[in-house]
């Protein structure tokens, strides 16, 4: 459209040639000869001048005028699509939908996993799911491996060995994980690459758990005193998912304080432990 519009008023019978050979051109009206090119609104076209005729300032002012609508089309069609787009994604996800937005109208997992509690789903499992699928593995002597993940690809490769063993998996970071994971370029200034990394594992983990059917746990790794701020950012993820969706957005994760103080190492959990405790939301 651009090349057009630039060359309308220079060659205006050339500009004619090329549309014909594009559109199909009846009284009012241009119709895209590809499919799937449409040109939604009326765009008036003068009559052309017999071959080796110039075309008049009028026949090329209509011509621009042709040309313009389609542009204007084009765009409006565009600015639309992009108001539907931004309408929809602003509209909340109710409590009563299915558990990830995404998903919500998606009918539910298919497979099947070993017979665990009733609480436990595909997908990511949380508060009571994760209570009752950890005290399963217990009483039944099995282990849920924990995989530290740096990318969409590990994550999938991950759950993808637990549906081929029909098993429940932990997907886990850690905050040099998680910063990988939101790439190193990324200003990492008060843990913000490393949280958005984790944030942004844990969304994809959750989209992709339910395709495949079987439990996953999000947990995040070792957390020493100094990536407290990187445990916060996650927490705030936490309490905002799980005001929107009623669960928090992993489903536990781990502090080291081990090189502390034992009075300042518990003084800490219980602190984290009671914050989490209000969205169900376990500790290690």
């Amino acid at each position: 459209l651009k090349f057009w519009l630039r060359t309308v008023a220079a060659n205006p019978a050339l500009c004619r040639a090329a549309t014909m050979a594009a559109f199909t051109v009846v009284p009012g009206r241009l119709t895209a000869k590809s499919p799937g090119v449409s040109v939604p609104h009326q765009v008036a076209f003068f009559d052309a001048p017999t071959s080796g005729a110039s075309a008049s300032p009028a026949s090329t002012r209509f011509l621009q005028l042709g040309a313009s609508s389609v542009a204007l089309a084009a765009l409006s069609g565009r600015s639309r699509s992009r108001h539907s787009r931004a309408a929809r994604r602003a509209q909340p996800a109710s409590l009563e939908e299915k558990r990830f937005p995404v998903l919500s109208r998606r009918d539910a997992p298919v497979g099947t996993f070993p017979k665990m509690p009733e609480s436990v789903h595909p997908g990511v499992v949380s508060g009571k799911a994760l209570v009752d699928l950890l005290n399963h593995a217990k009483e039944n002597g099995y282990a849920i491996p924990a995989v530290n993940c740096v990318s969409s690809s590990s994550i999938n490769a991950c759950i993808e060995a637990a549906r081929k063993m029909d098993a429940p998996i932990m997907i886990q970071f850690s905050a040099g994980g998680a910063q990988f994971y939101a790439g190193k370029g990324l200003d990492n200034t008060e843990f913000h690459a490393a949280i958005a990394g984790a944030v942004a594992g844990a969304y994809h983990a959750r989209a992709v758990a339910e395709q495949y059917g079987v439990p996953v746990i999000l947990h995040t790794d070792h957390c020493a005193k100094n990536l407290l701020p990187w445990f916060d950012g996650l927490l705030e993820a936490d309490e905002r998912y799980f005001e929107r969706h009623g669960e928090p957005l992993f489903s536990s994760h781990m502090l080291d304080l081990s090189e502390e103080p034992l009075e300042e190492n518990v003084e800490i959990c219980v602190k984290y432990l009671e914050r989490m405790a209000n969205i169900n939301l376990l500790l290690e």
